[in-house]
Formats: C-alpha cells, structure tokens, sequence
C-alpha cells in the first residue's frame, strides 16, 4: 500500500509524460490488425432477462431499469462461473487469428471483474467462483503469444456516488435513483478513491497489459485525463491507452459500431456480432461469418485493427454462434492472414465491381425478439475489391464473389508484376494487364477454398 501511494504522489505532481507520439509502442498495434472484445460481468448472469421480463439497456439494464445497487448486486449472490476456462477463450482467439484480447475489468455497473484490493466490490471476494479471471487470463496469453488489455469504464460507475454525467444530457448516464442530488457530486473524489488505486491494481497485479481500454471519459477534466495517462506511463511506459481517456489525450482512437476511419493515424473499430455486448439471450440476429470477414477486410484496407465483440454467457462459456464464427473467420484466416497481418493501406482503398448482386448479410436463427441496439455497420454484400500492402505485395481482395473471373481496374500495366498467387490454391493463375485493369481467372473450384467469399490474389512486384 506504501508503495502504490508513492506512485500516486509521484504522479499527482508529474509533468506530461506524452508529448511526443511513440511510433516504437504502437507498432504492434498497427501491426496486429484483429483483436477480440469480451464484455463479462453481472449483467452476463441474468443473460437479458429482469423480474420475468427482458430488460431494457442490454448489459446497461441497470441504468435502464433503474435497480437500486443493492437489488442489483445482489446478482452476484447467483453468479458462478464454472465453465470459465481462461486457456480455452485465449486459445479461441489465436484460432480465429487475433492477436490480442480486450477485457472488461469494470464495466459501468462498477463491479471490477478481477480481485481489487481497494475495492471488495468484486468477483473474488462478492461471488462464490472467487477466482480471478484476469490472472487467469494473463497466463493464457503468455502461453498463447496474445497481447493482454483492460478495458475500464472511466466516467461511468453506477457503484460510486461521486460519478456525475453529461450525455446525452445532465445525468443521463448517472446512477440517480441511489445517488439524486446530481450537484453534490465530485469526479474527482470518485478518481481518486477508486480509478486511481484500480488503475494501479490492473497495472501491478498480472504482468505486461498492452492497452488500458478506457470508456466514457463523460466528466473527466483534462487535468485528470493527464494524470491518469502519466500514472499509466510510469507504471507500465509500453502501454498504450485509447482516446476515451478524455480531453484530446491518447494512441489510438476508436469507431463504435461503424467501420469509418476514427484517425489518420492509429484507430480501431469495435462491433458486435449480434446486437448486445453482453450476453442476451433474447439476441436473435448475428452477422454472418462473410460479413464479418468483409468487415476485418474494411477495417485494415483503412488502416485500423477490427475489435470484435463476444459477450460470455453467465457459466462462463462462449455462446455456440460466436464460436461457430469464430471458427470459420479462422479457417479463412488460416488461408489468408498474411493478406491481414502486418499489412499497410494501398494507394488505394477500393474500387466497385461491375457486379451488383446482394444476398442477406445477417443470419436469423432460433428466436424471433427484435432487436433496438445501434449498429452502423454496412449492412451490403455486393461483389467488390478492397486491397492492402506489404513491401513488394498487393493483396487484392474480391469480396463476396461469385465468379472465377475478375477484372482490377486499379492495378494496370504501370505496376510491374512478377507473379500472381491465388492465396490457398497451388494452381496458377490465369491474368493479363493493360492500361484498363488486369484481368484473370481463378483457377477452377475456387469456392472450395474455404467457406466465406472473400478471396485473395497477392500481386507480386518487381
């Protein structure tokens, strides 16, 4: 304790220690591409279900439901999660081709997924499982070579009464059934007490964290938003933190549920497979495993990483329709991660195809309960190409494609090129270029490659 309160004087009085941008720490950011989000917690147990109704809010059903803390921690009373195997969701994620995980170490209930010693509200000491996921989870990704970050909602904490909010209006994210006098309430009194310890506990406790994913920033003042950065920097200096620190303040910037580029620089793109973040029961519409893909491929074509969303189901197990995706975006990845991985944006991004057919791009299975959460995610599957680069190589991606023929504007007789490969297939390719595209034929049976449409030929140059 002597020691984390040391660190916390050293900080209050620190200069910024981030006025240069550090290329060296976000070169594995920008090199990683693909990552996988995991929102866990108590809203998990009830799995979208409240006093014999669905909830309103998804994971955010306290707030929306307006349940009293003590009514509402009380889950955890229920929650034990058995079937939490560390090892297997790590072991998931490097199978489907993702280079690091993102876990929700307190999301805005205020519940911390991980032992806290500054605070008991939390899974070890409130919960009869009394383990602690995150030190599980650390293990696992050092065996499996995945990099390790923390989500941790910042302006939100329906726990603490000192946590005011100003979206989309005054309180309106704020717990104001237990806490009403909205006036009375000082952010700083909330991050000094309990962001500040936290942020030590998850940068102390369990090794390497490669990004501290804040949400939320809501009150913050830039003040804080710079101590917090300075606190992060003397405790671990290769981590990174997200623009959701607040104020202007962070590495990379994040796109919620839209895969429109949030920065020239570094960014990332966080979407949902289905419509929650966390597990509900009552979700009945998940993207299907090629519009995920195409998805990944949006993403990296503009030089961001995709952050794709799971939310665990109460006893610890990944829903069967996120395994079942993540399955097949890893057989595709098993064919095609060098066209993803430590790639760069091409000259050009895309270009149309001539093409236009459209087939559904969500899958609707077992329940029939609509859905009302934001997702700004393209929702087309017509034929087109996307491209990305790496030293001598263009990868030419031909989304949802139908045909063994394809025509590349883009890529004319002014490139000269050594070879043609057809990623997964040992059979040549048949091309030709001009001053109007290339053109070609991919060698027979190209469906038989893998089981999502997206296809790629890497145009090797001189």
């Amino acid at each position: 304790m002597k020691r984390i309160i040391f660190l916390l004087l050293t900080i209050a009085f620190a200069q910024p220690l981030f006025a240069q941008n550090d290329t060296t720490k976000l070169a594995w950011f920008k090199d990683a591409k693909f990552g996988l989000f995991l929102h866990w917690g108590l809203y998990s147990q009830t799995a979208g279900d409240w006093n014999g109704h669905p909830t309103k809010g998804g994971e955010h059903f306290m707030l929306y439901e307006r349940i009293p803390l003590k009514t509402y921690a009380k889950i955890a009373d229920d929650f034990n999660p058995t079937a939490f195997n560390a090892d297997l969701w790590v072991k998931t994620a490097k199978e489907a081709g993702m280079k690091y995980i993102v876990f929700t170490a307190k999301h805005h209930d205020g519940f911390a997924m991980y032992n806290s010693p500054s605070s008991d509200y939390n899974i070890v000491k409130r919960t009869e499982f009394k383990r602690d996921p995150i030190a599980e989870l650390a293990v696992a990704c050092k065996k499996y070579g995945l990099k390790l970050c923390l989500y941790y909602s910042l302006g939100r904490d329906w726990q603490d009464p000192d946590v005011p909010t100003n979206w989309p209006d005054k309180a309106g994210r704020s717990n104001s059934w237990d806490y009403p006098n909205e006036d009375a309430k000082v952010f700083n009194r909330y991050f000094e007490r309990k962001v500040k310890p936290q942020i030590t506990e998850l940068l102390t406790q369990y090794g390497p964290i490669a990004v501290v994913w804040f949400d939320t920033a809501e009150m913050i003042s830039k003040k804080e938003s710079i101590e917090l950065k300075n606190l992060v920097n003397t405790l671990q200096p290769n981590c990174l933190v997200n623009n959701r620190i607040g104020n202007g303040i962070g590495d990379f910037s994040i796109s919620e549920q839209t895969l429109t580029p949030a920065s020239k620089k570094a960014w990332e793109s966080c979407i949902t497979i289905g419509q929650n973040w966390g597990y509900n029961k009552h979700d009945s519409v998940w993207k299907t495993p090629e519009m995920l893909v195409r998805n990944l491929v949006d993403v990296v074509a503009n030089g961001g990483n995709l952050l794709l969303n799971i939310g665990p189901m109460g006893n610890g197990n990944f829903p069967k329709w996120a395994t079942t995706r993540l399955t097949s975006i890893g057989k595709w990845m098993d064919v095609n991660s060098e066209a993803i991985t430590n790639t760069k944006p091409w000259v050009k991004t895309n270009e149309a195809s001539s093409k236009a057919e459209s087939v559904p791009t969500m899958a609707n299975e077992t329940n029939t309960m609509k859905d009302a959460v934001h997702d700004g995610t393209p929702k087309s599957t017509s034929p087109d190409i996307y491209f990305t680069t790496k030293e001598k190589t263009i990868y030419v991606f031909l989304r949802s494609w139908t045909s063994p023929n394809f025509q590349v504007k883009s890529i004319n007789k002014n490139l000269d090129i050594k070879s043609i490969v057809y990623l997964g297939s040992t059979k040549k390719v048949k091309w030709d270029i001009s001053e109007n595209g290339l053109t070609g034929v991919l060698p027979g049976g190209f469906k038989k490659v893998n089981a999502v449409p997206v296809y790629v030929l890497k145009v090797n140059l001189n």
